[in-house]
């Protein structure tokens, strides 16, 4: 039977920013029989489905000795690959695949059941992979086999489901259609950019050994850009040089190539980091996973970070969970995430997440190491900075938040002891712990949630308060850090780290940065005070607008500071006031109205 594509096919496609990128070639034939009872197919959707459900590609055998094997193995590939995509968005890979295939395997059980032998009627094999985010998930019923191709080396995934007799003739002893129940091989691993899979039927495999897969695949692999043509080019070579070598039986063979992946999902790195030990904590010169521990660079009750080298002398951070929250779900969680956001955020003023090709043996995760000093130690050098350098370091501030928020994701932590400067000058901002994600947080688990606040000192009054937070609440952070790069002190006199209600807040009184420091320009004190206004509305609509105002003297010179009313400042008091007065008129309107 030829390729079933039911589907238009499209090899490359978008979610968003994630792009998942497959190159696929496919490629079967009768050889010497007359008749070809294998089945192949594939479907690559878009969008939506894409995220959800992934990208399929499927092979069946159909067996010689049943009557139906063609039709049976078309059955399985064509309904697969319809049925799989029908299921619901919520079901798991492994729970809708094996719901379709028992389906699949009852019909076709059911249909053998006019046969006198059952097991002549309709029965195949089937294997098949499904590309879900940077996971792969593997089915497998009977002879047929899965192959991947990595970093030169080729590993067979699947294990034949065989007997040998005294004859020395095979039987299969699982297949579609054999019998009411199926046992499926499931496995998922995670894929890497650069991998190839390689399906082949015991045509192919039975005549061509390993060695001469290896040598195709490697010849393939060390083009610069795999093309869908090259793999198609490289199915029908197998396919070839099977019928060649002497395959009696059909011959099918299918050829993917994974040229890119989208970013890791949530549910790719909690996969993955909930299968992994915690570290117990790390002494200087033990290996981990290829890497030598050089120094610890800091220690907490929840985490422990530690400076790395790998076989490169490339340096790293690397950083491990505490041993004490290994059974706590939220804690894991919160891990996780930071991991995931720093993976999200490309930017040259936020330090970057190192993806790690081996896969890890611990839960941790690497970052690149900043050779430099914070923004803590970086004021204390630099008492009295120049008004250039206050704004050359928020500018590269504002830039890396940037990032963040239009990943609609808040730092929650944006203090000095989480800001770097290298050598360079270069701006990183560090510690992704105190995240805010919207789309995270709208999702439900059967655990409460770790809800960091941040350091209260430049915490916004929302975040202390557990209000509903935005983007404004990290540019209060920005302004309070501008305050103290200015003045060498905490705007409020340092006594908001007090506050625990509303009216606290509005008790404090802020000291404008020019008397603390003479040489503050006016302008940047202005736009620093209306960062810190209590009311995020009234606040700049954005960083980006508060980083102008940071830099337009001219616009901000003569303006003076904005002034509350007193119905602003404390409206139970206006309205008091206000009722007295009106109060007294009515009294004195009474007084001196003339009896009649």
């Amino acid at each position: 039977m030829s390729t079933i594509q039911p589907f238009d096919e499209q090899q490359i496609a978008s979610v968003g920013t994630s792009v998942l990128a497959l190159c696929v070639g496919q490629h079967t034939d009768k050889g010497r029989k007359p008749l070809n009872e294998d089945a192949i197919g594939s479907r690559i959707p878009n969008g939506h489905l894409l995220s959800t459900k992934g990208a399929v590609v499927a092979m069946s055998d159909g067996v010689s000795l049943a009557e139906q094997g063609a039709a049976a193995s078309a059955i399985s590939v064509s309904n697969f690959l319809a049925d799989y995509y029908s299921t619901p968005d919520l079901w798991s890979v492994k729970q809708s695949s094996q719901k379709v295939l028992t389906a699949l395997n009852r019909w076709l059980y059911g249909l053998g059941q006019d046969y006198r032998d059952a097991r002549r009627g309709y029965v195949c094999t089937f294997s098949a992979l499904i590309f879900k985010s940077c996971h792969v998930h593997q089915l497998h019923l009977g002879d047929g086999r899965i192959y991947r191709y990595r970093n030169h080396g080729l590993q067979k995934l699947t294990t034949d489901h065989t007997s040998v007799v005294a004859n020395r003739s095979k039987y299969l002893t699982r297949a579609l259609g054999l019998g009411i129940n199926i046992d499926v091989d499931y496995a998922v691993s995670e894929t890497e950019s650069g991998d190839i899979y390689l399906l082949t039927t015991d045509g192919v495999h039975d005549v061509l050994s390993d060695d001469i897969f290896a040598e195709r695949l490697k010849r393939l692999a060390d083009n610069k850009e795999i093309t869908d043509k090259q793999c198609q080019l490289l199915t029908q070579e197998l396919i070839n040089d099977a019928i060649a070598k002497g395959s009696t039986d059909n011959v099918s063979c299918q050829c993917i190539a994974v040229r890119a992946l989208p970013e890791p999902s949530i549910d790719d790195i909690y996969r993955s980091l909930t299968q992994l030990p915690f570290l117990p904590p790390l002494a200087v010169g033990m290996k981990l996973d290829g890497y030598i521990v050089l120094d610890t660079l800091y220690q907490s009750q929840r985490s422990q970070v530690y400076l790395v080298k790998d076989s490169h002398e490339q340096r790293y951070c690397l950083k491990t969970p505490s041993l004490n929250y290994q059974d706590d779900l939220a804690y894991i969680e919160r891990f996780l995430l930071e991991s995931w956001v720093g993976s999200r955020i490309k930017n040259p003023n936020v330090v970057a997440v190192c993806e790690r090709k081996a896969n890890k043996s611990a839960m941790y995760y690497l970052t690149e190491y900043i050779d430099g000093v914070t923004l803590t130690e970086w004021m204390r050098l630099n008492p009295k900075p120049e008004i250039q350098q206050v704004l050359r370091i928020l500018s590269q501030v504002v830039v890396g938040l940037r990032a963040f928020h239009r990943k609609e994701t808040l730092h929650q932590d944006v203090k000095p002891d989480n800001i770097l400067i290298d050598k360079n000058g270069q701006v990183k901002i560090v510690d992704f712990g105190a995240c805010f994600i919207k789309g995270i947080a709208e999702i439900s688990t059967p655990f409460i949630r770790d809800i960091p606040l941040g350091t209260a000192d430049y915490s916004a009054p929302e975040t202390l308060l557990r209000y509903p937070v935005n983007a404004k609440a990290d540019l209060y952070s920005l302004a309070t850090i501008a305050y103290e790069m200015l003045t060498g002190e905490l705007p409020f006199n340092g006594k908001q780290a007090q506050c625990k209600i509303d009216k606290d807040f509005k008790k404090l009184n802020y000291t404008p940065s020019f008397v603390c420091n003479p040489l503050a320009p006016i302008w940047m004190d202005n736009a620093i005070r209306k960062g810190l206004n209590f009311d995020a509305s009234m606040r700049q609509a954005d960083i980006s607008e508060w980083m102008h105002e940071m830099n337009s003297p001219v616009e901000y010179w003569y303006r003076p500071a904005e002034k509350k009313t007193l119905i602003t400042r404390d409206p139970l008091v206006f309205w008091q006031g206000l009722t007295a007065i009106l109060g007294l008129i009515i009294i004195l309107i009474l007084l001196f109205l003339p009896s009649s």
